[in-house]
């Protein structure tokens, strides 16, 4: 536990950022959805936040390890799921939600795991 705690604190700030990109990565791809294909505000706005989540997971980079921090992008399926059943009305079925679990599990435990 000790481990995990020190590599928790090492990385914390681009554990941070790496979250704020799948977030953002995720909430662009929405917009590109929502926007439909159209050409309009929508769509431009998702790729601002697209083109966001990458500035993030760049600079993420430059605060952890590359091994701790790039499997976190894997939170952005957790974003796209959530996203997908509260806004757009998407049913999630139990092999979502334990798959969902699953890639948590694999961040958390990644996440802290330098070694």
């Amino acid at each position: 536990m000790n481990k995990l705690l020190h590599s928790l604190v090492k990385n914390k700030v681009g554990i941070i950022l790496m979250a704020a990109a799948s977030l953002c990565t995720a909430l662009g791809q929405l917009s590109w959805k929502l926007s439909d294909g159209m050409l309009d505000l929508v769509l431009w706005i998702g790729f601002f936040l697209y083109f966001s989540g990458a500035l993030f997971m760049l600079i993420a980079f430059r605060f952890g390890d590359l091994s701790i921090l790039h499997p976190l992008l894997s939170l952005g399926y957790v974003f796209a799921i959530f996203f997908g059943w509260f806004l757009l009305q998407e049913q999630v079925d139990s092999s979502r939600l334990i798959g969902t679990l699953i890639i948590i599990t694999g961040a958390i435990l990644i996440g802290g795991g330098d070694d």
